[in-house]
């Protein structure tokens, strides 16, 4: 039986209350492919924003730091109030998470630590194309809005809606992300995005 790690991301937000909805994008609508916006996802990116997550039964919200590139990751959560909740870092050779209080833990893959980190169980190989806006192959867009970015998209069961682009343009990156799968709900409002060549 996989042992359960305590969450510290929601323990350092108990007073946090953030049960998201699913949200419709207002004006949606299903363009042609040929129509949509030719997006193409940058392989290193570094971002900044606001995180809320619940699994149906704990919640909790706090800041996310993300920086991404061809080999690894690292996510930095930090409380309300600005202290570092967590730290995940990911590298070919597996994934270590530390925690504020000064714990460790060590798995072969990210996909076992981010569950422990954000909340819920997303999945770490499609998040990066996720925040985005850039559905990979097996993605089925479901709406688009008038410049062609997709608003709702499903992927590995998961539903994703982007309610919000940073700016009218059709290369715009999202300004707010909300996933969903049964009761497991995370929403992303992006303050601070920088794409590396």
């Amino acid at each position: 039986m996989k042992p359960t790690l305590p969450l510290p991301f929601a323990a350092a937000a108990a007073l946090c209350v953030a049960l998201l909805g699913a949200c419709a994008t207002p004006g949606a609508r299903d363009i042609p492919h040929a129509d949509a916006a030719q997006r193409q996802p940058a392989t290193s990116f570094e971002l900044e924003g606001r995180l809320s997550a619940t699994d149906g039964q704990r919640a909790a919200n706090g800041r996310l730091s993300w920086q991404h590139n061809g080999t690894g990751d690292r996510w930095t959560v930090f409380s309300p109030l600005g202290q570092i909740v967590a730290q995940l870092d990911r590298d070919p050779a597996g994934a270590l998470l530390r925690t504020a209080d000064g714990r460790r833990y060590r798995a072969a893959s990210a996909d076992q630590l981010l569950p422990e980190l954000l909340g819920v169980d997303a999945p770490v190989d499609l998040l990066p194309r996720w925040v985005q806006a850039t559905p990979g192959e097996g993605a089925e867009v479901r709406q688009r809005d008038a410049l062609g970015r997709p608003t709702l998209l499903i992927e590995a069961g998961w539903r994703v809606e982007y309610p919000e682009y940073a700016a009218e343009d059709s290369a715009a990156a999202p300004r707010r992300i909300d996933l969903s799968r049964g009761d497991a709900r995370l929403r992303l409002i992006i303050d601070r995005w920088t794409p590396h060549p």
